[in-house]
């Protein structure tokens, strides 16, 4: 399947995006993760379809609400302990796909202390409208 632009005029995609929301989750295989939420960063890009009239009307129903997709994830987060970033991710992206004029969905899960000597491990997947994988 072609790639879906995350922003492009002519493909009448615009980006909508959530950076670096950070919070605890309880996420990961291991027992010690079990028991201790860790900090997570979530980065969210989602390529929207357009509407064909101007949004001068400044009306909210018009266009996708970046409140309500970090409303979404923090949900998410908050449900239960995932074993995996990737599940993370993977739930993310599928509640935002959820919202027909969603096109693509881009997604980042971070865990943030990991390791002493690097920033940050994770994973960013990318799905889109189409995908068998996607409603």
């Amino acid at each position: 399947m072609p790639s879906v632009p995350i922003a492009d005029r002519a493909s009448r995609v615009r980006h909508v995006f959530l950076r670096d929301l950070v919070m605890s989750a309880s996420i990961g295989v291991y027992p010690h993760e079990h028991i201790t939420p860790q900090r997570v960063r979530i980065n969210v890009d989602l390529g929207v379809e357009d509407s064909p009239e101007p949004v001068g009307a400044d009306e909210l129903p018009r266009v996708v609400d970046y409140e309500k997709v970090a409303d979404t994830v923090r949900a998410i987060v908050r449900s239960g302990h995932v074993r995996l970033a990737e599940t993370l991710a993977e739930r993310v992206a599928t509640s935002c796909l959820a919202d027909k004029r969603v096109k693509s969905a881009r997604v980042r899960v971070e865990k943030l202390d990991i390791f002493a000597d690097a920033a940050s491990a994770g994973v960013e997947i990318e799905r889109h409208r189409g995908d068998l994988s996607t409603p």
